[in-house]
């Protein structure tokens, strides 16, 4: 009996169910805090563990600290309702609670185990570092209302407790639906994501971590000038952390976000050099190689747009090395090759099919991989790459399908 499984849940029916499964192997206790359901997500809940009710305050640490206040066990790990845990990973982690020891990490010494959790659908920026699997500690809360996170009391532990050892574990532990175009369209959480936001920021107008979020939702938005002040309001208020401080400097996470938005935003607004600035910037912040994927591939982009095109192929290549499986990488190393002109037509040819390879329907990509084997003459292999990706268009785009089409007949006409 070492670990409790803690979630704060709200109308996660279709979702519960999957989540709670993927934990049960780890999990000796659950505790889930209904935030005011209206479908079957209590009944869900029941079936696996013990379930409180809570008066929702616009205050997600709040009803989260009640989860942690609920569990009884040594460690706590921390799910929402739409993520999963990774088997491979539940059973690592299982055995190093046991007392095991697994590539040289013993949990003997370590206060917090940060997660890699991935972005299912997430094109730019697909792993983010969360502190989800911690000691239960009266002392170790969430804190802010929105993007809430226990870093402070963890900070302050270590003021006091420096031989405590935080560890980033370098596998994806949690697969994390949230971000998929579906989720967006049918959560509308913006505004009330704004308003709490919003409200803390006023009364901590130096926290740089709420600039962050707060900055990055409206660009989510589409408003780039107001999401670029605030996040130059952050960086204003940041300064990277010593090696010697806990509870003083901006930790590295919040300054590489801080400036992979801001280069967002800036290329939104035409600032390429501001853009190529903020990438650079995020880049050389001291996190985990696969966070910073997002800016590797925006980097890119923006030296295509520069019609730099050698320049972009070596951060897609950079992005590929991190993450050999991030199939949009490949693509773009693809699109970044064929500008360069005939002589690196071939390398776009194996950059098109790796992408395949990884994402079976990649309609972008069989279109691009018909386009350049068209022009190197591989007439029947060009022309079965794009039947491919019409068929794949008809699925999800039945007007670039159409468009497709006329155009493969009109280069079979030309050719024939």
């Amino acid at each position: 009996m070492v670990l409790t499984l803690c979630m704060i849940v709200k109308d996660e029916a279709a979702r519960l169910g999957r989540c709670l499964s993927s934990a049960q192997a780890l999990a000796d206790e659950f505790v889930i805090v209904d935030t005011g359901s209206a479908d079957k997500t209590v009944q869900i809940a029941q079936k696996f563990g013990q379930v409180y009710g809570f008066e929702w305050q616009n205050d997600f640490a709040a009803a989260r600290n009640l989860s942690l206040e609920k569990a009884t066990q040594d460690w706590i790990l921390v799910l929402d309702g739409d993520e999963v845990l990774v088997p491979q990973m539940a059973s690592q982690l299982k055995r190093l609670l046991s007392g095991q020891t697994i590539n040289g990490l013993s949990l003997e010494d370590v206060l917090v185990l940060n997660l890699i959790r991935q972005e299912v659908g997430a094109s730019q920026s697909p792993y983010t570092l969360v502190a989800r699997l911690f000691r239960n500690r009266a002392d170790i809360r969430f804190d802010r209302p929105y993007h809430e996170t226990i870093d402070r009391s963890v900070e302050n532990v270590l003021s006091r407790e420096p031989h405590w050892r935080v560890v980033n574990l370098p596998e994806v532990a949690i697969l994390h639906e949230g971000y998929t175009l579906e989720a967006i369209a049918a959560q509308d959480k913006f505004s009330r994501a704004r308003e709490i936001l919003e409200d803390y920021l006023a009364a901590h107008p130096q926290d740089a971590y709420t600039c962050n979020k707060l900055g990055a939702l409206y660009g989510q938005a589409g408003d780039w000038p107001r999401g670029l002040s605030l996040l130059n309001q952050g960086l204003a208020a940041s300064r990277p952390k010593t090696e010697l401080e806990t509870e003083t400097g901006t930790d590295p996470m919040t300054l590489y976000e801080l400036h992979y938005h801001a280069g967002i935003a800036c290329r939104h607004l035409q600032d390429l050099n501001g853009a190529v600035a903020h990438y650079q910037q995020a880049i050389a912040q001291p996190v985990l190689a696969k966070l910073e994927l997002g800016a590797y591939l925006n980097l890119g982009a923006v030296y295509m747009v520069q019609r730099q095109p050698d320049v972009a192929a070596d951060y897609f290549r950079q992005a590929i090395a991190i993450d050999p499986s991030f199939a949009i990488a490949h693509y773009n190393l693809g699109i970044a090759y064929r500008t360069q002109g005939y002589g690196y037509f071939e390398q776009a040819v194996e950059a098109y099919r790796q992408a395949i390879a990884l994402q079976s329907h990649y309609a972008e990509a069989y279109q691009n991989l018909g386009v350049v084997l068209f022009k190197l003459g591989r007439l029947p292999e060009g022309a079965q790459a794009f039947r491919q990706a019409i068929a794949l268009y008809k699925e999800t785009n039945p007007v670039a399908a159409s468009r497709l089409e006329q155009g493969l007949r009109q280069m079979t006409l030309q050719s024939s």
